[in-house]
């Protein structure tokens, strides 16, 4: 009798573990950007369908002047932990300074990092450069310097940097790939790179490619296509992709949708759900 008990304890134990693994919540974020209307509209009830939908975690892009979308950093963070919500990572940054503004633009980045910190957020991730970052590679290099500075700072208050690709990355200067000088000038201690996955493509790239070459060094994945993910104009194949997550260093993965096809919150919605039933995704 007492074999049978510890046999059945054993099964409902294993059954339980098994049943937690195929339930077990994927964690997807989202980038607001996706959603820039409704949050400039409404942004309390934006986040709230944000929550709704399922998402984990959402990535910013509405800071300016020590707050998000307005509020400041704990009044925004709380809006999202009532919505089941963390608050990650955010987008945002400064043009590449000269001597002349250098010493103002570091003081816009303190105040900016100190916001971020307040709110708890884990990645500060820069989206742009100006011209010069499409100029020369001596330019190009003033701008891996800068955000090994910046990085640098984000460090110091437990935040990690990093840049985020769009196309013209991809282009070469002098023999030379930008978005592999860049790769090669910035310090992995105080640079990460955010890949978005549609952009490289466009640019002619395959991600894959600098996940060999370069690994480690893509701790967050803008998962992007040309409209909603999953949808009929679709032209990404995810699944070889997200294969080489480990040695990408692949930690969170963000939806992004630029172009819709339905309403934008119901084109985050039909992407979150894509993810969430591709087998791909664990």
């Amino acid at each position: 009798m007492r074999l049978i008990n510890k046999s059945f304890i054993v099964f409902i134990a294993l059954f339980t573990l098994t049943l937690f693994s195929c339930t077990a919540k994927k964690e997807i974020g989202l980038q607001l950007w996706s959603v820039r209307d409704n949050m400039k509209a409404d942004p309390i009830a934006t986040i709230e369908r944000v929550g709704d939908i399922g998402y984990s975690f959402v990535e910013a892009a509405g800071y300016g002047d020590g707050k998000f979308y307005g509020m400041d950093p704990l009044e925004f963070k709380a809006a999202l932990n009532d919505n089941g919500l963390k608050f990650l990572a955010s987008h945002t940054g400064q043009a590449l300074p000269d001597s002349s503004n250098w010493d103002e633009v570091m003081e816009w980045w303190d105040v900016c990092i100190d916001a971020h910190a307040a709110a708890g957020v884990s990645y500060i991730v820069q989206p742009f450069m100006d011209d010069k970052g499409y100029g020369s590679l001596a330019d190009l290099k003033l701008f891996c310097d800068y955000f090994n500075a910046v990085g640098e700072k984000c460090n110091a208050k437990g935040i990690q940097f990093g840049y985020h690709n769009h196309d013209k990355e991809f282009q070469e200067v002098d023999g030379i790939r930008r978005y592999d000088f860049m790769l090669q000038n910035t310090d992995p201690e105080k640079v990460f790179f955010q890949i978005d996955l549609y952009w490289i493509t466009v640019g002619g790239q395959k991600a894959v490619e600098y996940f060999d070459k370069y690994p480690g060094r893509f701790d967050l994945w803008h998962v992007k296509d040309e409209k909603e993910l999953g949808g009929d104009e679709s032209i990404m194949n995810f699944e070889p992709i997200f294969a080489k997550k480990e040695i990408a260093g692949m930690k969170h993965i963000v939806v992004e949708v630029e172009r819709y096809s339905f309403d934008p919150l119901e084109s985050v919605k039909l992407s979150h759900e894509f993810l969430m039933t591709s087998d791909f995704v664990k």
